[in-house]
């Protein structure tokens, strides 16, 4: 029944693929089509309002700086806002402002698309604060994720020397996509009884007589876009395995494919983009496999259980149950695992600090690799960034010049692509390092063993792939901790993303080059296989020795 129920979600993901991209197509292509129709009479006011009368194209360097400045203002006013939060309305349980290195990883972190929390969502936030910062944050960092890798796509398929407009694509991402897809997915969560009020904390009474405080708020909408935008940052601190959240299977399928859905699709975009479908879905096929591949580890560990409560001969039937909700099981747990870190959102149905050292693999490599569908649009860029290295690769192996969909791959390409590629490795483990050698990060630890160096890794892995989620036996809630990881997040997300637009930029500059008999094919089953042992090569040669120091030293010590 488990298998059974994740390839049912698996299945529906596929036949969401085409439609999801096809639309996303139709949004950002620029030809003529309904959505103009339907959403123009929104857009126009909008346009003029932010002085937008030509939609000219941007070369890559102006497409990159209109999303820094515009990054740099919301974080500013996030800022602010947290740290006069108290004096501000909509506030009825009085929350008080907000630490100010907390403040900067909490903006810094939720204008990255990584919702890293090193506080509690219903203590550390008033509902102005949830709604006005972290909700507004959820909907502009997914956007801006979206419009660099619609950038990047324009850049590798189309003969033109600009990428765009990167205020017009970012209105596009909010009122096409983001904003009407929310508004469904809220009015289904508030249908399955996640509380949607601006209420206060509510007061009752147990039966032993104790009164209680449950707190409640606008959960459902902050939910809706907290997947959508794969942000992953929880109204509650124990984010969707809290019942407000997440109340019943139901949700928890829905909360999935809302994360799930988007990165999956763009695929298939890219491959309309490129006037060749079959790109689109070599790419799709090459994420699925690895996902498969890492979902099938962490599923078949956590049913094993956990091997040294299996020597004292304890019922583990159920498998290892430590940490996750009776209500999801293993099957569900697992897949939602899988999921949020393969697309990077965070948000998470068990506590991941009690996976099984194997089934922790998982999480971390998922982060690790950074590109088995990924955020929004991170995942595709990264992997069409692999894609663009295994045909450099190949054409060294049969000595012809690399050309990728029409272009040569030369010497400044893979420039960018190695700063792209080392730059995230270099941002998990030298920090990582750092903290595990000093005393201001070992202070933090709670398990001093070889799971606190999983704790170590995952913390920083988490905030260079804009995930979010933790192991959370950490006291991270300290000025290194806020720091270093606010640092972290910054990095992970900007310097990828400008070196891939800056390859976007120079792609788009070549020459187009005819298609002959002798040209290297990625449109085919082959180049599936040399993606998927480029993506697998590169990460163990990465990150294997730090795998290795953590998760599976401690499961010998198990066993």
């Amino acid at each position: 029944m488990g298998i059974l129920q994740i390839a049912i979600v698996i299945g529906i993901l596929v036949l969401l693929a085409k439609p999801l991209g096809t639309y996303l197509y139709h949004v950002f292509s620029g030809e003529a089509n309904r959505t103009d129709r339907l959403f123009g009479w929104a857009e126009r006011p909008i346009y003029k309002l932010i002085g937008l009368r030509e939609r000219k194209g941007m070369t890559w360097k102006t497409y990159g700086l209109s999303f820094i400045v515009t990054n740099l203002v919301l974080v500013a006013f996030g800022y602010l806002l947290l740290r006069v939060q108290k004096l501000l309305p909509l506030n009825p349980n009085g929350i008080d402002n907000m630490e100010q290195t907390l403040s900067f990883n909490t903006v810094i972190s939720f204008m990255a698309n990584t919702n890293l929390q090193h506080y509690s969502g219903e203590s550390g936030l008033s509902y102005l604060s949830q709604m006005a910062l972290i909700t507004m944050m959820m909907f502009t960092s997914a956007a801006t994720g979206l419009c660099v890798a619609i950038a990047f796509i324009r850049g590798v398929t189309t003969k033109g020397k600009t990428l765009g407009n990167f205020y017009e694509d970012f209105v596009k991402a909010h009122t096409r996509v983001f904003l009407p897809f929310a508004f469904v997915v809220t009015l289904a969560l508030v249908a399955l009884h996640v509380p949607q009020t601006l209420q206060p904390t509510i007061t009752v009474q147990t039966l032993e007589g104790a009164e209680q405080q449950i707190a409640i708020g606008p959960v459902a909408s902050l939910e809706s876009i907290k997947h959508l935008g794969t942000n992953g940052g929880g109204f509650f601190g124990v984010n969707s395995a809290h019942p407000f959240e997440n109340p019943n299977p139901l949700t928890n399928v829905i909360e999935m494919l809302s994360m799930w859905c988007l990165s999956a699709a763009l695929p298939y975009t890219y491959g309309l983009f490129a006037k060749n479908r079959k790109q689109g879905w070599v790419i799709f096929s090459a994420m699925l496999i690895l996902f498969l591949l890492f979902l099938s580890l962490v599923y078949t560990s956590e049913l094993n259980g956990n091997p040294a409560l299996n020597k004292l001969g304890m019922d583990v039937s159920q498998g290892s149950m430590e940490g996750k909700e009776v209500r999801f099981g293993i099957p569900m747990s697992a897949l939602f695992t899988t999921v949020t870190t393969a697309a990077t959102t965070g948000s998470v149905n068990n506590m991941h600090d009690t996976l099984t050292p194997l089934g922790g693999i998982t999480p971390l490599a998922l982060m690790m690799l950074n590109c088995v569908f990924g955020g929004k649009g991170v995942g595709l860029v990264n992997m069409l960034m692999y894609a663009i290295l295994g045909v450099f690769l190949a054409g060294l192996m049969v000595g012809r010049t690399p050309e990728f969909l029409g272009r040569k791959i030369e010497a400044r390409e893979m420039k960018l692509i190695a700063i792209a590629i080392l730059a995230h490795p270099f941002i998990i483990l030298a920090p990582t390092a750092i903290a595990l050698a000093t005393e201001l990060g070992k202070a933090a630890i709670t398990n001093p063993s070889f799971h606190g160096i999983s704790q170590v890794l995952y913390e920083y892995t988490s905030s260079a792939a804009n995930n979010g989620s933790g192991f959370e036996g950490l006291g991270d809630n300290t000025a290194f901790w806020n720091i270093t990881t606010g640092l972290v997040m910054l990095f992970g997300r900007y310097i990828s993303m400008i070196a891939l637009l800056a390859v976007a930029g120079s792609l788009s500059r070549k020459q187009w080059v005819p298609e002959t008999v002798g040209t290297f094919r990625t449109d085919n089953g082959l180049f599936v296989g040399i993606l998927v042992g480029t993506v697998l090569i590169i990460g163990a040669l990465t990150f294997l020795p730090a795998i290795v120091l953590g998760p599976v030293a401690e499961h010998l010590t198990l066993r």
